[in-house]
């Protein structure tokens, strides 16, 4: 079972923060009165545009699999990570970025000090247990004075909040349901990752932990 326990995650309680870096926070719970609206818009994304696993630049079949909305998204193949306006699988453009997920990302950035943000992409990414994501830098955008906002749903996960460069040690940060992490300035190219996903359950996503990624891309 998961190693967080119940008594841990009442130390991270709804309305909270938790400081990472000068521009770097986790707003606690931020998303939880979203949900509602944000959960029937995800499956809309899905049912136009599927999760896939996408392959590394070196050729290796990535353990989580993705999609994306809003009109740019993140790919990955033999030739490199970049935005593509189009769906590589479908030839179409991806499905529009919905109201709800533009209202939780704008809200949460102007929470963290980020006002006029405004995303034209969202990465979704599907966790199971077991699955993770090693260290690395958001780059692939234009521009690195925007933020990134990132929406946690599901089971429990471990956030490795690194430094600015790769072999600097990632401090261990645990994220519950509708937690937000916001990043930009001075941390917006910190390493980060996530660790592997232990056995748990969720009322709305069973074993499942559901990440949205929000990026100014172009």
């Amino acid at each position: 079972m998961n190693t967080i326990s119940l008594f841990d995650q009442e130390n991270f309680l709804a309305g909270t923060e938790t400081r990472l870096g000068s521009q770097a926070v986790v707003l606690r719970g931020f998303a939880q009165a979203y949900v509602a609206d944000l959960w029937p818009a995800l499956q809309t994304i899905i049912s136009e545009a599927p999760f896939r696993h996408m392959v590394t630049p070196g050729g290796q079949r990535m353990s989580v699999p993705l999609t994306n909305c809003g009109s740019l998204g993140w790919t990955s193949d033999t030739r490199g990570y970049r935005y593509t306006s189009n769906d590589p699988d479908s030839g179409r453009p991806w499905p529009t970025l919905p109201a709800p997920f533009m209202r939780l990302a704008c809200d949460a950035a102007a929470q963290a000090g980020f006002a006029g943000f405004t995303p034209d992409a969202c990465l979704i990414n599907r966790y199971r247990p077991g699955t993770r994501l090693s260290l690395h830098q958001d780059k692939n955008e234009r521009d690195f004075s925007f933020p990134i906002v990132s929406v946690s749903l599901g089971v429990p996960a471990v956030f490795l909040w690194g430094g600015q460069r790769r072999g600097d040690r990632a401090e261990r940060v645990p994220l519950f349901h509708g937690d937000v992490a916001v990043w930009g300035g001075a941390d917006r190219l910190r390493f980060h990752g996530v660790a592997p996903i232990k056995e748990s359950t969720h009322p709305l996503l069973g074993t499942e932990r559901i990440n949205f990624t929000f990026r100014r891309a172009g």
